[in-house]
Formats: structure tokens, C-alpha cells, sequence
């Protein structure tokens, strides 16, 4: 048998816990955005509550893509000011 083969394969979802450490964030407040809707998409597996790692990424890339301080596109500083008309 090939060392790759048994190999255990890498993990694609973490637990709320797991989760939280992945994102920096305290694990309540993954808790509390879970039940606001808000935060990342989680769902259950079982009697756990499962984020797929994948998700988990696009959704912090979403978040920095919203915020103007991390997309130029957002900065007002950026923008050409608009001259009024009379």
C-alpha cells in the first residue's frame, strides 16, 4: 500500500469551535451570527453544526470585498468629486 493512500484525507468541515478558531472569532460570536443568519452558511450533520472550510473562505472574501478599506473600488477618497450645478 502507498503512503498516500493511507493517508487520512484532509478535512473539508470544521465544527462551530473549529470554525471560530479558523476565522480568529470567539466561538459565542459564531454562535450568535448563526442564529441572527448572519455569518458564514453552517448547517448540521447529524447533531453538530458543520462549516465546509470552502465557505468559510468565500465568505471572509465577500467581507473583504464589501469593506472599503480593503476594496478601492469603495473608497470615498477615491472617488471624483461632483461639482454642483446651479
Amino acid at each position: 500500500m502507498d503512503e498516500s493512500e493511507t493517508r487520512m484525507p484532509e478535512m473539508a468541515f470544521l465544527t462551530l469551535n473549529k470554525a471560530a478558531m479558523y476565522l480568529g472569532i470567539s466561538p459565542n460570536t459564531l454562535y450568535v451570527w448563526r442564529h441572527r443568519r448572519q455569518g458564514p452558511p453552517s448547517f448540521r450533520m447529524g447533531r453538530r453544526v458543520m462549516y465546509r472550510i470552502s465557505a468559510l473562505d468565500e465568505w471572509v472574501d465577500r467581507q473583504e470585498q464589501a469593506d472599503s478599506r480593503s476594496n478601492p473600488a469603495l473608497n470615498p477618497l477615491n472617488r471624483k468629486s461632483m461639482r454642483r450645478t446651479s
